[in-house]
This record gives structure tokens, C-alpha cells and sequence, in this order.
């Protein structure tokens, strides 16, 4: 019997986008954990602005919901071009893909809300269009944390790998060499300490 070969799910920057799934104002008293979702999707978004990584971002209806935390916000490029507005559960609307094809993407990192609702229907639909997507669980969540775990168990049933910030980051970096680990390395500080009293550090 032929064996059977497994694709390995490696991260390059190149081919690589953050997507940061409607981490919006007014979630900001509901969502369990926010806080700590926030701070830990900044180290990645701040690490992939290192890196010069794309980092497209949605705001689910953002008439009723508000716009994208000033925390992440603020890390974005000023020159736009990448938050999209939605209906849609998931990120995957018609703008999104047209965007993240032109990237030439086939790998993602997901962070954002609800794991249940918006992070699994994204997920599924990312996968669908071939691209390989880690799921960053320590800044992924839901309003309720039965909710959260069992779909991040359904992420990873599904195809996704579910990993965790730091992970990726050093995925991403590679090699202690890498020309911007120096500049990385004080945001891994930060988001470890930041990790002691998060609410999320676990499935």
C-alpha cells in the first residue's frame, strides 16, 4: 500500500495574510476575555507589520456594531485598502477574496470573534478556497466558553491548525538570525507577560 504524504502546514510571510475578524467597539463588554483577545491580536498584527505582512480586517456592520478597536486600529496602515465592511458571518465576502487573491495568499492567520460563529464560518470558507488557516487561540473567543472550545475543536476536526500566537510568530520568524528579530522580540516579551492574566490560555 502506498503511503500516505500529509501537507504540511508551514507558515511563509511571502504567501502568508493576518486576517483579524470584526474586533469591533461594541463587542468590547460581552465578548469573554476581550481584553486579552485584543492585546494578543496586536502582538500579531505588530509582528506581521514587522515582517511586512498583509493584515486585512472586517467590521461586521459597523452601523450598529462601531468600527475596529483604536487598539488594533492604530497598528493598521494609514494608507488603507484593508478593512471591509460586512453582512456576512463570514470574512470570505466577494471584496475579501478578490483582495487576498490578489495578495496571492495560501496560508492565513485568523484572530478575531466569535470563535463560533464568524471565526468558524471564515475558516471553513478559507479552506474551501485552498488556503491553509492557523487559528491563533489565544486571541480568538466567543461570548460564552463552551461555545469557544467547541468550535475551536471543530477547527481543528475540520482542517485548521489551532496554535498559538507566540507559535506563529516564531513560524513566521524561523531563525533567531532573522534580520527583524530584534525588533520582534520585545513584543514576544509583552505578549508573554501579557499571557499570565489572560483569560484565554486555554481550549
Amino acid at each position: 500500500m502506498a503511503s500516505m504524504i500529509t501537507k504540511v502546514k508551514k507558515l511563509n510571510p511571502a504567501t502568508t495574510a493576518v486576517l483579524v475578524c470584526d474586533i469591533q467597539e461594541r463587542f468590547r463588554d460581552v465578548i469573554m476575555g476581550f481584553e486579552s483577545l485584543v492585546k494578543c491580536s496586536g502582538f500579531v498584527v505588530k509582528s506581521a507589520g514587522e515582517l511586512g505582512m498583509p493584515v486585512v480586517v472586517t467590521e461586521q456592520y459597523p452601523k450598529a456594531f462601531k468600527k475596529t478597536v483604536p487598539e488594533i486600529a492604530s497598528l493598521l496602515d494609514p494608507a488603507g485598502g484593508n478593512v471591509f465592511e460586512k453582512t456576512l458571518f463570514s470574512m470570505c465576502t466577494d471584496e475579501v477574496k478578490a483582495h487576498l487573491k490578489k495578495l496571492g495568499c495560501t496560508s492565513a492567520i485568523l484572530c478575531g470573534l466569535e470563535t463560533h460563529v464568524c471565526v468558524l464560518q471564515t475558516t471553513l470558507d478559507l479552506l474551501e478556497l485552498g488556503i491553509d488557516v492557523h487559528v491563533c487561540a489565544d486571541a480568538v473567543s466567543s461570548q460564552r466558553d463552551f461555545d469557544r472550545t467547541v468550535a475551536l475543536a471543530r477547527l481543528a476536526s475540520s482542517g485548521a491548525v489551532v496554535s498559538t500566537s507566540e507559535s506563529l510568530v516564531f513560524q513566521l520568524l524561523g531563525n533567531s538570525r532573522h534580520p527583524n528579530f530584534k525588533a520582534i522580540a520585545p513584543f514576544v516579551k509583552e505578549n508573554a507577560d501579557a499571557s499570565k492574566t489572560s483569560d484565554l490560555q486555554h481550549l
